[in-house]
This record gives C-alpha cells, sequence and structure tokens, in this order.
C-alpha cells in the first residue's frame, strides 16, 4: 500500500509518499517549517499543502509529538497549547480531502525501526528514543508497541528530561559533543534504571552524527543509531495508516 506519511515536529512538517510493504520513501521528501504559532488551523493548512504538492488522494499517516489518544492530542509539549483536545485526526482528514490516521511521532519513529530498521526482529524490550526540538520514546516489548510513552517528560537535575538534553538544547547552549554527551549519559542512564532494555536505539536527525556522540555513552543495553534517522517518523505514520486501514476493513 502507498501512503503519504508525514512528521510534524516543533521546527518542520516533513512527508513523502512510502511503499508501506518495503518500507522505502517513493518521493523525495518535502519539508516545510512548522507554522508559529502551531496551531490547528496552521497545521491543517500545512497538512494540505504537502498533500496538494504530492497531488496526493489517498491515506496519509501523520504523526505529532505527544500522547494521542483517540485521534486526540492529549499533551502539546512542542506544539501550541490549543491542540490539547482536538481530535487531529478528522481535522486533518477535513482540510486534505483525504482519510488521515494520527499516531504519536516517536511511536511512528519506533514501528519504522522495529519493522525495516535497527529493531527488526529484536525480541525483549526495546527502547526508541528521538532527539530533536524535545526527546521523543518509544518502548516495544517483544515486538509489540507500548504506546504514548513520554521519556522526555521524567525529571532530571530539576527539569524536564528534554529541556535538558534534547537536540535543541545542544544547539541553544553551544554545547559540544563531549558535553553534550555527558547529559545524555544521565539521562540513558535514568532510562535504564527504570526499564532495563536490551536495546536501545537512537533516533532523530541528529542520529545521522551519532559517530560524534554515541561512543561516549555506555550502558548496559546495546545501543544503536536509528537505520531511517530523521525519516523515521514518516516512515513509521504511514505504516500506522496502511495498518490502521486494512484492519477496519477485516
Amino acid at each position: 500500500m502507498k501512503v503519504l506519511g508525514v512528521d510534524i515536529g516543533g521546527s518542520g512538517v516533513k512527508g513523502a509518499i512510502v511503499d508501506t510493504r518495503t518500507g522505502k520513501m517513493l518521493t523525495s521528501r518535502s519539508r516545510m517549517q512548522t507554522p508559529v504559532p502551531a496551531t490547528p488551523k496552521a497545521l491543517a493548512q500545512a497538512l494540505k499543502k504537502l498533500a496538494d504538492h504530492f497531488d496526493w488522494h489517498g491515506p496519509i499517516g501523520c504523526g505529532m509529538p505527544g500522547p494521542i489518544k483517540g485521534g486526540r492530542l492529549v499533551l502539546a509539549h512542542n506544539l501550541d497549547k490549543s491542540w490539547v483536545g482536538v481530535k487531529a485526526s478528522l481535522m486533518f482528514s477535513q482540510a486534505t480531502g483525504c482519510p488521515t490516521h494520527v499516531v504519536n511521532d516517536a511511536d511512528a519513529a519506533g514501528l519504522a525501526e522495529m519493522t525495516f530498521g535497527a529493531g527488526k526482529g529484536k525480541a525483549g524490550v526495546v527502547v526508541i528514543v528521538t532527539l530533536g526540538t524535545g526527546i521523543g520514546s518509544s518502548i516495544f516489548v517483544d515486538g509489540r508497541l507500548l504506546p504514548n510513552t513520554e521519556l522526555g517528560q521524567f525529571e532530571l537535575r530539576g527539569k524536564r528530561a528534554e529541556l535538558r538534553a534534547s537536540a535543541r538544547i545542544r544547539k541553544e547552549r553551544s554545547l559540544s559533543w563531549g558535553r553534550w554527551a555527558k547529559r545524555l549519559q544521565e539521562y540513558f542512564d535514568m532510562v535504564e534504571l527504570l526499564l532495563w532494555p536490551d536495546l536501545v536505539i537512537v533516533g532523530g536527525g541528529v542520529s545521522r552524527r551519532a559517530d560524534k556522540f554515541l561512543p561516549k555513552i555506555h550502558l548496559r543495553a546495546k545501543i544503536a543509531p536509528a537505520r531511517f534517522r530523521n525519516e523515521a517518523g514518516l516512515i513509521g505514520a504511514a505504516l500506522y495508516a496502511a495498518r490502521t486501514v486494512r484492519a477496519r476493513q477485516r
């Protein structure tokens, strides 16, 4: 099945058409800046522009930052607060004229990595962490997703973890790779203490520079960069939509 996969982040909205049988992007990725403020109306228009760009009329899978219940955003740490309680799936479907299925962005990235990427075939507890504007997370146990985990929100040195160790903070504070890695070490130490994973996969755009910081982080678990890097979210969102469509057809 071909699906338009979209990844909405705090800084950018990215999309591409994905072959959900293989996980391959069939088009080049299109990207635009996330509107400021990132209100429901503004993001709905951004999604419509993406659909128009690809002349797309089929299903859309959309990853968004924050826990999602019944297509509604429950929290909005990196989007406008007016999103809370809004049924994003319905708003996006109305704006684009395409059936749109919404999933937490880190859960989407995890689906891509577990199906086709660094977590493929891995049993036990696998934690995927995405480092970007914030810190997203997904947890899989023997290949099954525990949805809507928010491992960027626990406290680290008196702040939410993503306010100390996200990729955005590294840039804003002009942290060297070594200094940032020390913050990440504290973060991943806490993740390991809480969950005792067998594998940790690190994604987000910064994962393309994984050689600069991952070797400085030492865990009991194996730690590896995401195969799909910053494309994992949109590929996984497309997978989520395809699986949702198939489930409803049964």
